[in-house]
């Protein structure tokens, strides 16, 4: 999970805002266990300490992305090398995409049996994905601000529809719709 940024535009720690009174960073790291992984890991950068506290009892492992400041890339490249060299598949997801459900994880890691998945919403594909471990060093030779839709764009992927992976949480105006919204837990 990436967790590793400074929430710049929000100018708070998106990662630790609560909805139903748990932090997203926790919320999202829930439904992932719920997947039954091998290994979680959750990739922690700007106020490392305090989102790593907020996962404590979890069983998430936290991985440091040291230049997390260097972009997207940083932050992936950091969970990637951290996986477990066995794991068959990588799931890739953001803290702040806030209406995700279980069942949205679900759908799409049971899509990327055989290829690639994505999630699409907003019309273009992105996080949440899964990638096959084949495609480990491309996620990690990536540079800058560019994350897993880059190497999506290589070639075949799954794509699963999942609206709810447009509401992520960037600007004061998104933590307004946040507030305003039911989810289910």
């Amino acid at each position: 999970m990436l967790a590793a940024g400074a929430s710049r535009r929000l100018g708070r720690p998106k990662q630790l805002v609560t909805l139903a009174g748990e932090p997203l960073v926790r919320r999202i790291t829930r439904l992932a266990r719920s997947l039954g992984p091998l290994w979680l890991g959750v990739v922690v950068g700007a106020r490392a300490t305090a989102v790593t506290a907020a996962l404590a009892g979890t069983g998430a492992v936290t991985v440091r992305a040291r230049g997390w400041r260097g972009g997207m890339s940083a932050s992936l490249g950091a969970g990637v090398r951290a996986c477990p060299r066995g794991a068959q598949r990588i799931l890739v997801v953001s803290s702040d995409q806030w209406r995700i459900t279980a069942a949205d994880l679900g759908r799409l890691v049971r899509a990327a049996q055989r290829m690639p998945a994505a999630a699409c919403y907003a019309g273009h594909a992105g996080i949440p994905a899964v990638f096959p471990a084949r495609l480990r060093a491309r996620l990690l030779a990536l540079r800058g601000d560019r994350g897993a839709r880059a190497v999506l764009a290589l070639g075949a992927y799954a794509r699963v529809p999942m609206a709810a992976a447009a509401d992520d949480l960037d600007t004061p105006a998104d933590l307004a719709r946040l507030r305003a919204a039911r989810v289910a837990r």
